[in-house]
């Protein structure tokens, strides 16, 4: 059971940075890569508006659908209105969590309605900030969901509400033994660097970098264990103490630094 990869890129909407999506989407054309896409249905995030809108988003959408790319719904409008970090705890605001279940079902549908007009198949979740809560899980079931890529676990597996997770725990590569790795960029603000990086990366691993219709076909029905819970609360745990170590580094620095001013003569 080597590892497998998955990559996904989010926040795409007719404002992204067309400049940078345009060379990434040739370098993923040309390795012949099936990503996961994180589309916003109806973005109202200010920090999403890079570019001027493009008016044909949608029919690019389309291609890309009939490429066999997978797209998940990235949430509704990317507004985070509340600072619940929901059930994965990573960051402190949301679209969903900790919202009434109407409001949520309301913004689901929403979202829904914008794909089914725009010809856009999908069943795959891509929650805005990795937050949402058990009500936004089951509402997402209730109106035809049935897999979402997130959480720290090693492989997919079926929750008890009938939802399969599929893991997303990498923000760039890294090589890994074994497991499905689902990295996840955001490339609105990628200079030429990260685009070379991405290339040079993708030659490096492409023998492991699957898809998420065959990941989601291999682990179809698998239960979740013991294992999905320790490995991903030893995940997090790693995860929270390098960043602990970050932080105390650059404390340190600054210590440092301001030390160097006051006895400089």
């Amino acid at each position: 059971m080597k590892a497998q990869y998955l990559l996904r890129f989010d926040d795409l909407c007719p404002t992204m940075n067309w400049h940078v999506w345009n060379n990434v989407e040739k370098i993923l054309c040309e390795y012949d890569i099936k990503p996961i896409l994180a589309v916003v249905p109806d973005n109202e995030d200010d920090a999403l508006r890079v570019s001027s809108p493009n008016p044909k988003f949608w029919d690019r959408a389309r291609k890309w659908q009939s490429r066999g790319w997978t797209i998940g719904m990235h949430g509704w409008q990317h507004r985070f209105v509340t600072t619940d970090s929901g059930m994965l705890g990573i960051q402190p605001c949301s679209e969903f969590a900790g919202l009434p279940r109407e409001e949520q079902k309301r913004k689901i549908q929403s979202g829904l309605s914008v794909f089914e007009k725009e010809g856009i198949k999908s069943k795959i979740w891509i929650a805005p900030a990795h937050s949402f809560d058990a009500t936004t899980i089951q509402l997402l079931v209730e109106l035809g969901f049935r897999h979402m890529s997130d959480g720290s676990f090693l492989l997919p597996h079926v929750d008890r509400f009938g939802m399969t997770w599929v893991p997303q725990q990498l923000w760039s590569f890294r090589w890994r033994p074994l497991g499905v790795w689902t990295i996840c960029f955001h490339m609105n603000r990628w200079t030429r660097e990260d685009i070379r990086a991405l290339q040079a990366n993708i030659e490096q691993f492409r023998e492991s970098i699957s898809t998420f219709g065959a990941v989601t076909n291999q682990y179809n029905g698998r239960q979740d264990t013991i294992l999905d819970s320790v490995t991903a609360l030893a995940y997090r745990a790693a995860a929270h103490a390098k960043e602990v170590v970050r932080e105390f580094s650059r404390v340190s620095f600054r210590t440092q630094i301001g030390s160097a001013d006051k006895t400089a003569p």
